[in-house]
C-alpha cells in the first residue's frame, strides 16, 4: 500500500453493520484468482487485467407542486451496482471503442441490488454481473483488435492509466431531512405563481438526495464516501401574444436539505421569475444583430459552462468504427478545442482559470462541486487550466489524452455513469477588471463607435432541461439546436436592447447567439469585478455528458458543479433573431385564480 493509501485508511466503526465493502472485497478476490475464458485458437486463457465494482446507495425525496396543489411526493431508497472488466493491458484494452453495435466495454453491466446491505445477496449479484462484464469485454477486445488491424497507423496513447490504490472508509451518514414540512413548503412556494393566471404550467420540484458511494478495484482501492445535495427547480411556460411558446425557470442548489432557502425567499424569487416571463410574453421579437454584447455576471457564468465544459476535457475520444460517431461528437460539441494546444494563448493575457475541488465556498457563498476523491478512485487535485491567458492544463480522468497521460482526479459521473473529465469548482479571474459602471460605459462607447441604433445585454441564459416541461418540446429544441451546439449556438433567456443615445432598455425574446465558442473567448474585451457564484447541475444523460449540452442539467440527472465568473464584454457577437413557430392560442381566457 502506498503512502497516500496508508494515510487515508480509517478503521471501520464497530457499530457499523454495513457488509457492502466486505462483500465486494471477497468477490473481487475470487474474480481475480478464478476468472478466465478459454477461446479456441488462443493458446492461453483470457483473463481480465482490471476489474471494478461500483455501488451507489441512494435515498431520495421528491416533491412536486403546481399553483399551490401537491402533485406528487415520493421517498425512495435504492441501490445500484456497476461492474466493469477490462481485457488486454493498460496500453491497449477492451475500452474506448465504438463498434458497429455501439459503445461497449467501457461501462459494465448495471442493475439494482438489495437495500439491506446483505453480504451473500450482494456477492451473488456481483458474481453474475462480473461474468457478464468479462465476457462482453473479451468480445469487444477481439472486435477492437480486428478493427485496429485495418488501420495504417494506430494511436500511441494508452487506453487506461495506473493509479495509486486508496483506502478511504468514511462513517455512514444518516439522512437528515430536517424538521421542515417539505410537502407544505412546496404547496406554499408554488402558490406564489397563482398571481400569474397567464401561465399555462408552473411546476415546482423539491429534490433532496443523500448518497453513499462504494468503489472496489482489482488494483487494491477500497472506498466508501458520502455526498448530499438538495434543490428547488421550477419550470414556467406560456404562449406569447403571437402564439410563440415562451418559458422561464428558477433553480437553487445547496449541499444539504437544511440549507434550502425558506418559503418566503423562494416565493419572492418565483415572483420575480413569473414577472420576467409575463414581460417576455409581450416583448417584441429579436432581430438579426452583429455587434457588442455585454454578458452580465448571471449570464456569463452559465455561458462559460456551455463553452468550457467540452474544451477542458483532455481525454482522447473513443476509437470509432463508424464516421457517424465522429460527426456526432463534433456536432454536439463533444471534442475539445484545446487538446494539443498546451502553451497557446486561449484567453486574454489577464485571465486565469482554475478548477479546485477542495473549495467549499467563495467569499462566503457555498460551492457545490467539491469532493475529495473522484468516481475512479483518484484523489481530487487543484488544476490551473489557464495562466495569464495561456493554456497550462486540462481536466483528466484515467483515460489518457494527447497532452497528459495520468488522471488529476477529475473523472466524475453521476448515478454510476461513465466517468469523464468534468469540472468541479471553476474559478474565472482576471488581474485587469472594471466596475459595473465602467463596464456599462465601455459597452455603450463601443456601441456608439459602431454607430448602431442599439446593442444587446444578456442578463440570463436558458436551461431548457428545466424550463421546458414536456419531452416533445425538448426534442424539438434539440432538432433545431443540436447541430450548432459544437460550433457555438447559445440560448439567452433574458436579453435587452440598450439604446446608447438615452440608455433606454427594451426586453426582447426569441434570440439565439451564434458562433460563441472557445475561439471567441480569446477576444474578451473587458472583464468585470462583480464575481457571481453559479451552482448548477451538469447533465449526465447518455450522449449529453462531456458535450456542449452537458451544461443543460437538472437535479434528477445531474452532477453538482460551480462556476465563479464576472460580467464579460465582447466587441462582436452574432445574434440571430426569432425563428419560433407560433401555436394556436386558447379560445377561452384563463380561469380565475386567487393568490394566497
Amino acid at each position: 500500500m502506498g503512502v497516500l493509501a496508508a494515510k487515508a485508511a480509517a478503521p471501520q466503526d464497530p457499530q457499523d453493520n454495513d457488509q457492502t465493502l466486505h462483500s465486494m472485497r471477497d468477490e473481487m478476490e475470487r474474480s481475480k484468482t478464478r476468472l478466465s475464458l478459454a477461446i479456441p485458437g488462443v493458446p492461453l486463457p483470457v483473463k481480465p487485467y482490471y476489474i471494478e465494482y461500483r455501488l451507489l446507495d441512494l435515498d431520495v425525496r421528491e416533491i412536486e407542486a403546481d399553483f399551490g396543489a401537491l402533485l406528487a411526493t415520493t421517498h425512495n431508497r435504492t441501490r445500484f451496482m456497476n461492474v466493469s472488466a477490462r481485457v488486454g493491458d493498460y496500453k491497449r484494452d477492451s475500452s474506448n471503442f465504438v463498434s458497429d453495435d455501439g459503445f461497449r466495454g467501457f461501462i459494465g453491466p448495471t442493475g439494482s441490488v438489495g437495500i439491506d446491505r446483505d453480504y451473500n445477496s450482494l456477492r451473488q449479484d456481483l458474481w453474475i454481473a462480473t461474468d457478464q462484464a468479462f465476457k462482453e469485454a473479451a468480445e469487444t477486445y477481439s472486435r477492437k483488435q480486428a478493427y485496429l488491424g485495418t488501420l495504417a497507423r494506430q494511436s500511441d496513447i494508452d487506453d487506461f492509466s495506473k493509479a495509486e490504490p486508496l483506502h478511504i472508509v468514511e462513517p455512514l451518514v444518516a439522512p437528515d431531512w430536517s424538521n421542515r414540512n417539505w410537502e407544505q413548503e412546496a404547496r406554499e412556494t408554488s402558490g406564489a405563481l397563482r398571481a400569474f393566471p397567464e401561465l399555462y404550467e408552473a411546476r415546482v420540484t423539491y429534490y433532496l438526495v443523500y448518497a453513499t458511494e462504494y468503489l472496489v478495484t482489482s488494483e487494491g482501492t477500497e472506498i466508501r464516501t458520502n455526498r448530499s445535495f438538495a434543490s428547488i427547480e421550477a419550470a414556467l411556460n406560456t404562449l406569447a401574444k403571437d402564439g410563440v411558446p415562451v418559458n422561464n425557470f428558477y433553480s437553487t442548489y445547496v449541499p444539504k436539505p437544511a440549507d434550502l432557502p425558506n418559503v418566503q425567499t423562494v416565493r419572492n424569487d418565483l415572483n420575480v421569475t413569473g414577472t420576467e416571463l409575463i414581460a417576455l410574453r409581450s416583448a417584441p421579437t429579436a432581430q438579426d444583430y452583429t455587434g457588442p454584447v455585454l454578458f452580465e455576471n448571471r449570464a456569463a457564468a452559465p455561458m462559460l459552462a456551455q463553452v468550457l465544459g467540452p474544451a477542458m476535457n483532455g481525454a482522447r475520444p473513443p476509437i470509432s468504427f463508424s464516421p457517424v460517431m465522429e460527426q456526432l461528437l463534433t456536432g454536439l460539441g463533444g471534442k475539445s478545442d484545446w487538446v494539443t494546444r498546451i502553451g497557446a494563448r486561449v484567453m486574454p493575457t489577464s485571465v486565469t482559470l482554475v478548477d479546485d475541488p477542495s473549495l467549499k465556498d467563495f467569499q462566503g457563498k457555498p460551492l457545490l462541486g467539491g469532493y475529495a476523491v473522484d468516481q475512479e478512485g483518484v484523489r481530487a487535485q487543484k488544476v490551473t487550466l489557464v495562466d495569464k491567458g495561456n493554456l497550462k492544463g486540462e481536466l483528466m480522468s484515467r483515460r489518457p489524452g494527447p497532452d497528459f497521460g495520468e488522471s488529476n482526479g477529475h473523472g466524475r459521473a453521476a448515478f454510476l455513469g461513465d466517468a469523464t473529465p468534468t469540472m468541479s469548482n471553476l474559478i474565472f479571474s482576471s488581474n485587469d477588471t472594471l466596475s459595473p459602471a465602467d463596464m456599462k460605459k465601455k459597452f455603450l462607447d463601443a456601441c456608439k463607435a459602431e454607430k448602431l441604433p442599439y446593442c444587446l445585454v444578456v442578463r440570463e441564459m436558458d436551461n431548457p432541461s428545466i424550463s421546458l416541461l414536456h419531452q416533445e418540446d425538448f426534442q424539438e429544441l434539440l432538432a433545431s439546436f443540436g447541430g450548432g451546439a459544437g460550433t457555438g449556438d447559445r440560448l439567452p433567456l433574458v436579453i435587452y436592447r440598450v439604446y446608447p443615445d438615452d440608455g433606454r432598455e427594451e426586453l426582447i425574446r426569441g434570440s439565439r447567439i451564434i458562433g460563441l465558442n472557445t475561439r471567441l473567448l480569446r477576444n474578451i474585451s473587458a472583464v468585470g469585478n462583480d464575481n457571481f457564484v453559479y451552482n448548477y447541475m451538469q447533465s449526465q444523460v447518455a450522449g449529453f455528458a462531456g458535450t456542449a449540452f452537458g451544461a443543460f442539467g437538472s437535479a434528477q440527472n445531474g452532477l453538482p458543479a460551480s462556476i465563479v465568473a464576472p460580467s464579460l464584454l465582447f466587441d462582436e457577437v452574432e445574434v440571430r433573431g426569432a425563428r419560433g413557430e407560433p401555436k394556436r392560442l386558447p379560445l377561452l381566457s384563463a380561469p380565475q385564480m386567487a393568490a394566497k
